[in-house]
This record gives C-alpha cells, structure tokens and sequence, in this order.
C-alpha cells in the first residue's frame, strides 16, 4: 500500500483537504513536521492547502494508473496562498510544481501595470500591507490565467487541460505526464522554499553556514574531563575512532505522547572532537532529541531528553531506523544499576560485511546501512534490518521500532556517549 508523506516546513500548522484518503477528512500537520496517510492501490485523490478556510494549490496522485504508472501534478486552478510540490519517494526528477510560487506571483503583481491589477479584481487578495495574500480561483477570471502564465508556465496546472474534446494547453497538459512506476508521493509545503529540504536533489541535512562556523573544536590533549563538570545536565561526549569528527545534537520540533517531530535541519550546538577525545557538552534539561556523526543520513541516532517530566531523570536509547554510519553506546553516569550498569548499543563495525544490498553511499561518499523503516529518499530496507536484528538485535538499538529495546537511565540527568 502507498503512502502519501505531507511535510510542512513552515512555522506554523497547516491544514489539508484530503480527497480520496483519510476518510476525506482535514489534516492539519504541525510545523516542522510530516504526517503519513496510507492510500490503497490504484487510489486516487487530492490533497488542498487551506487559507482562511479557502481552497488554494493542491497536490493530485494516481497510484499505479495507466501502465503501472503513478500519476502526480500540483494545480493552481482553485487558488493560491502558500507553495507545494510533489514528487515520488527517492525521485527528484518526477518533481513537480513551483516551490516559490506565491513569491513570484508576488513579484510579479509589484510589476503589474494598473491596467492589469485593475483586471485581477476579486482574483487578487491582499493584506493590510497591501501585500499578496492569497490568489482565488483562475477558471473564474481568464486574465487571471494569462497573469499567472506570465511567471509559473509549465510549473503547475494553470488551466483545465485537455478536457472535454478541448486540446487545452500544452504546458498544462505536460503536468500530468506519468511517472516511474509506482512509489511513495512526497508533498512538501512551506511559507517559503517548497522545495523538499532533504530529497536526493539537494543537500540533505546540512546545516546551515552559520551554525556550521560555530563547531566547537577540541582536540585530544585539551578535551575538558567529564569529571570537572560533575552535576551540570548534558552527555560525556567520546570519539573512539581513529578520525576526527564533528557531531550535531538536534532537539525535536515538537513531542507528544509517544510521538515526536525530528529535526533534520536546525541543529540546537555541534562539537568536533579529534581522535580519541572527549568532551562534556552541556545542555537544556529540556533537550529531547537526538546526537549523530554530521548532518546526513543515513547515521545512526542516539536519542535521549535529559529529563523526563514524570521521574525528573534522563532517559535514551541507539536507533538504526534512519539507518547506520558506525556504532555508538550509551550509558548513565549516575552509578545506578539502572543507569550505569546498563549499555545500550553495540561496539563492533557491522557495516563492513553486511550484504551488499543492505548498504547504500551516502551523499558524503560514505557507505551506510539504510534506513529499515524508509523516509523520503526510499523505502524500508529489509536487508539492513535482517542483518542489524542478526548482528546487533532489537534490545540493543531500535530497528524496527515497537518494543523490546533498553532504555537506558541515568538520575543525575547526565549520559556517557561513546561513537566508534
């Protein structure tokens, strides 16, 4: 069964009109976060932004239609009030839509001529600022269709298209060109950039330049003793390999029960560490996320809050659901036999001889077990979490979610981290 995976990456919720799925009822995905809805083969429907209670652009799919083929556009003839694109999982090339339409369209109404504006009345909504806020519907006002030709041709469906013995337009009509095959449809929203921050196409995951420059160096002979920081909240942070490496801690966008928002774009502080070397890294005791090896993934997680709001202690675990670039322990340093006394994660490589088809090349050239539970790039690879089950199994790191994993514990609020 497909699955329909809906991003909003701006910083507000945004609301959906699910046709065809969700038992056609409104989805309302949170900032900075991704809802997933299943959707039976040979399914068909559409997913409508709403603004102010206004139809606006929409993603409409075809799971394995005409040849086996899915069949994926974005449409603008109901309106406009923020941007989206769809696309397959894993291929950017199958991309469609105009990520920054409401800016161009922006752009292109500062340019208008009187004439013009005085045309788009009633198509054309502004705010106090006078500003676009939000665009009606373009098979209601025919000059609206010539405006938004002028800047999104060939972007998104603009007109109605060959329909009822008329040819319509080429552009429009190249919109509904088929896919490959049939695979998982990737929405992206956004205020700004609907461009998918973490598909094949671009840099996935990388920090931005800013937060990069302020990498915290250490190097073996002045990493600071985890000892001298004793009951401040944060990990002992440990590179036992033979590189130097720089890692990132990403706090959740939002957590619920049993459910969280990652972050794979916005990194709270990142330390590089030389070889060997060790450092305490402070944080929040309101932290709940995640540390990993760079900004890609394929990497593996160490997920852990510094304090949970029923016992006050911290509480982590390994996951290799988002994949595997090496080993990685965990362990309280409150001298407990429920913290201290119990690792979580393994210590050996299990990437070298893993099968083939359980490995992929990261971006970075890396090579990487993959994800066992799929994201936007692919689906689960079930080789990889075979050969993690065999190799490390599901008490020692998360690999196909569920249960059965330790949580390891530490009172004091304070992990030690160990990356190999």
């Amino acid at each position: 069964m497909p699955k329909i995976f809906i991003t909003n990456k701006s910083g507000r919720p945004q609301t959906f009109e699910v046709h065809g799925w969700n038992h056609n009822l409104n989805l309302t995905v949170k900032p900075h976060s991704t809802s997933t809805l299943s959707a039976p083969d040979k399914s068909s429907g559409a997913i409508i932004a709403l603004h102010g209670g206004h139809e606006g652009e929409q993603a409409e799919i075809t799971f394995n239609g005409f040849g086996g083929n899915d069949f994926i556009d974005i449409s603008n003839i109901v309106g406009a009030g923020g941007n989206i694109t769809i696309q397959q999982q894993g291929e950017p090339s199958t991309r469609k839509g105009d990520p920054l339409f409401m800016q161009n369209l922006r752009a292109a109404w500062k340019k208008a001529s009187p004439a013009t504006k005085d045309g788009l009345k009633g198509s054309i909504f502004l705010n106090k600022k006078g500003e676009v806020e939000r665009m009606g519907p373009i098979k209601d006002n025919p000059k609206l269709e010539t405006f938004v030709r002028s800047f999104a041709d060939g972007k998104t469906y603009i007109g109605i298209g060959a329909w009822n013995g008329s040819p319509g337009n080429k552009s429009d009509n190249d919109q509904s060109s088929a896919a490959k095959g049939t695979k998982n449809a990737v929405i992206t929203y956004s205020d700004g950039d609907a461009t998918p921050s973490h598909g094949e196409a671009n840099t996935a995951h990388r920090a931005p330049m800013e937060q990069m420059n302020m990498v915290e160096h250490v190097s073996a002979s002045e990493a600071h003793k985890p000892e001298n920081n004793k009951g401040e909240v944060g990990v002992d942070l440990h590179n036992n390999s033979n590189k130097a490496c720089t890692y990132f801690f990403y706090d959740n966008y939002w957590n619920g029960n049993g459910t969280a928002g990652a972050n794979f774009d916005k990194p709270l502080k990142s330390v590089r560490l030389a070889p060997k070397a060790s450092r305490f890294v402070p944080l929040p005791a309101s932290f709940k996320g995640r540390v990993q090896r760079g900004t890609l993934i394929p990497a593996t997680w160490v997920e852990f809050q510094c304090e949970a709001a029923n016992d006050k202690a911290a509480h982590g675990d390994i996951s290799l659901q988002q994949g595997c670039d090496g080993a990685a322990t965990i362990q309280g340093t409150d001298g407990a036999p429920h913290g201290s006394g119990l690792i979580g994660g393994f210590t050996k490589d299990i990437i070298t001889h893993a099968p083939e088809k359980a490995k992929v090349k990261r971006q970075d050239g890396v090579i990487c077990l993959a994800s066992t539970v799929g994201n936007w790039m692919a689906g689960p690879n079930d080789v990889a979490a075979e050969w993690e089950l065999k190799e490390v199994g599901q008490k020692k790191a998360y690999i196909r979610g569920g249960s059965g994993t330790d949580i390891i514990s530490s009172k004091n609020r304070r992990f030690d981290i160990v990356f190999y």
